[in-house]
């Protein structure tokens, strides 16, 4: 890998300069802003602008309502937001305001209509209503600063007497955090109190902000400080949180620290960041999650005079937002890389819009000006310059220092995800997985996974046989050991790209470890209608024939022939992964099998070629939750196979 994490810098000469087509400079050449708040304007707009008074209208509403409705309870201890997830499909429970066990007797997903109350999902349910009251104490601060009206300075201070007060009464979990069951939800909310108390200015007398910091934010900041003494999305946060807390407290030192310290946010932004901008963890949510928590950090450090202070990290930082447009699929789907919860697209029109204050971009000043908010309101978007609001062209490039590929040529994208980086975090065994379309049909894609503490996501969604990978008896991609072992398959994670062409559109990665004694290589080439995809798994042992087998999951309907039978004993001495297809039928095959696929107007053959004898299964497989799709597994032995797989479109389409 061109600069492992954690252990050298990863090169980004002149951040300013990339991505150029997407970006808005000012006079001096910046594509960055200082974000500013606008008081008095706002009052001006409220005042005098009926659409903006209709929006505080509303606002109060929902401020007085949730005021006159809820108190945080001590004795109420949160949960993990991943444990909110329905035991039956893995699919997200719907956050109402109704009390569990109080005001509601069971809780519900779209997909599933009741879901008992647990310890376990109330605690869940706790964390959620506990970011919600931040945020409404935050809402309630900002409308006495643009209204004079003390009751909402009244109420919002009086919940941080309450947290202050308390705080120590919330016993430890996990990281140290008290409110929230772990540190990095301790740190987003953090900031939220935080500017609760810096929007109420004179409103808190002096003493009464004293207590404030020495019995509240001070021993948050000693959890966020004491937690991820590494290179991880988490840390951006906890630093970004320190940091802001020591700018709105006047705390020279705490902001010092947390910017410049020990994996502080220069070190996170060196180190973290690929010299393709993309985060190292290669989640494109985890991508997101970290534009998200140093856009907090830079909105503040401009209302403090801090912003040139930060100005190499917002131009990096700037290109982690863009990078994720040149990835994206004619739809705007994006790869799945990692362990993102579901299907992301891009341009993600709400981030670009949220963040306009410092990162101001055509598409994003277009979404921001239909909108109002509190940031509209405050720092009104200036107007889209026309004609600059288009996306960028796709084409075929190799992110090196991402372990990622795209091949583009005529009907077909593919995305090649070869290797992982030096860390244990968000990893799934899925090196060597591709995704690809044809022009505009989702051929096979990258689900993700659903709340990591479900089995769903331990057993299947995290295993090879969830992605396009070579299985060796079953088994995808070696996982590094758990806790804090030493890692032999660090370096060979990151894999090797062989050959990248883009005439001819080819590419051959390999891992050379990809399970201990075996090797695996990927070659994927486009040749004019048709995807070729050739993947060899070779033995150090030429003695002991091994189960090797391919997945390949299709977002189409395959037309099964008559000579597939069912199977019942499928995961019968096969890993847990293999338990949660449905419906699975084999058929016996030598050299080849040939099937077509529909996909909806459009109808692709997809050709097996796998010298000698195997057999090969089909089943319906876990999509999205809840959704399904369709799946193969073909299965050789012996101590080294080739599996060719042709995938071309049925001339005419469908019959």
């Amino acid at each position: 890998m061109a600069a492992p994490a954690g252990a050298a810098v990863y090169p980004k000469p002149n951040p300013e300069k990339a991505f150029p087509e997407m970006k808005l400079y000012d006079a001096r050449g910046r594509s960055w802003r200082v974000a500013q708040e606008d008081w008095d304007g706002a009052r001006r707009r409220v005042t005098a602008d009926a659409g903006w008074a209709d929006w505080l209208k509303r606002e109060r509403a929902e401020v007085d309502t949730w005021m006159g409705r809820h108190r945080d309870r001590v004795e109420w201890v949160a949960g993990w937001s991943n444990d909110f997830i329905s035991p039956k499909d893995g699919t997200k429970l719907t956050w109402t305001e109704a009390i569990p066990g109080e005001e509601t007797d069971h809780f519900f997903s779209p997909s599933d209509p009741r879901v008992e109350i647990t310890p376990k999902l109330k605690a869940a349910w706790v964390r959620e209503f506990r970011e919600r009251h931040a945020e409404m104490m935050e809402r309630a601060a900002r409308l006495y600063r643009l209204t004079g009206e003390r009751r909402y300075a009244e109420w919002a201070a009086g919940q941080l007497d309450f947290y202050a007060t308390h705080y120590l009464e919330w016993e430890p979990q996990r990281q140290g955090a008290r409110l929230f069951w772990q540190a990095l939800t301790e740190g987003v909310n953090l900031v939220t109190y935080a500017h609760t108390a810096r929007l109420l200015g004179d409103f808190a007398s002096t003493e009464r902000k004293r207590t404030w910091r020495e019995k509240f934010f001070e021993p948050e900041v000693a959890v966020l400080r004491t937690n991820f003494p590494t290179i991880l999305n988490i840390t951006c946060w906890l630093r970004g949180a320190a940091a802001q807390v020591g700018l709105i407290f006047g705390d020279e030192a705490m902001w010092r620290e947390a910017v410049d310290g020990p994996f502080g946010v220069r070190q996170q932004v060196a180190e973290g960041i690929t010299s393709d901008y993309l985060w190292f963890e290669q989640s494109l949510g985890y991508n997101n999650l970290v534009v998200d928590a140093f856009q907090s950090l830079f909105v503040t450090a401009g209302l403090y005079g801090r912003a040139d202070a930060l100005a190499h990290e917002m131009a990096v930082v700037e290109n982690l937002m863009l990078a994720p447009l040149y990835l994206r699929f004619p739809n705007g789907q994006l790869p799945n890389p990692s362990d993102a919860k579901g299907i992301q697209f891009a341009p993600n029109r709400e981030l670009f819009a949220r963040l306009y204050r410092v990162f101001p971009t055509a598409l994003g000043l277009q979404e921001a000006a239909a909108q109002r908010n509190w940031d509209t309101l405050l720092d009104p978007p200036t107007p889209s310059p026309p004609g600059r609001a288009e996306l960028p062209p796709v084409t075929s490039r190799h992110w090196e220092s991402s372990r990622f590929a795209v091949l583009k040529s005529g009907p077909w994208q593919v995305f090649l995800h070869y290797g992982q980086p030096p860390v244990k975090s968000h990893l799934q065994a899925e090196v060597l997985n591709f995704s690809a379309f044809y022009e505009d049909v989702d051929v096979t894609h990258d689900p993700g996974t659903t709340g990591y503490s479900s089995e769903l996501h331990r057993d299947y969604f995290s295993q090879g046989l969830n992605h396009n990978v070579p299985l060796i008896n079953g088994e995808g991609q070696e996982q590094p050991p758990k806790g804090r072992k030493p890692d032999p398959f660090t370096e060979t994670r990151a894999g090797r790209m062989l050959e990248f062409s883009t005439q001819p559109p080819r590419m051959t990665a390999e891992q050379a470890v990809y399970r201990r004694g075996v090797r695996a290589a990927r070659t994927l080439a486009i040749e004019g209608a048709t995807l070729r995809d050739r993947v060899e798994v070779t033995s150090e042992n030429r003695t002991t024939p091994q189960a090797l087998g391919l997945a390949l999951h299709l977002q189409g309907k395959v037309r099964l022939p008559g000579s597939f039978e069912p199977d019942a004993a499928f995961a019968e001495g096969r890993p847990a992964a293999f338990g949660f297809w449905s419906g699975v039928r084999k058929s016996a095959a030598r050299d080849r099998a040939t099937f077509e696929v529909d996909f909806g107007r459009r109808t692709l053959r997809v050709t097996f070629l796998v010298p000698g004898e195997f057999t090969i299964w089909h089943g319906s497989t876990p999509d999205v939750p809840p959704s399904r799709r369709e799946g193969f597994y073909l299965e050789t032995r012996g101590t080294n196979a080739v599996f060719t797989t042709l995938l071309e479109p049925v001339s005419g389409g469908r019959p």
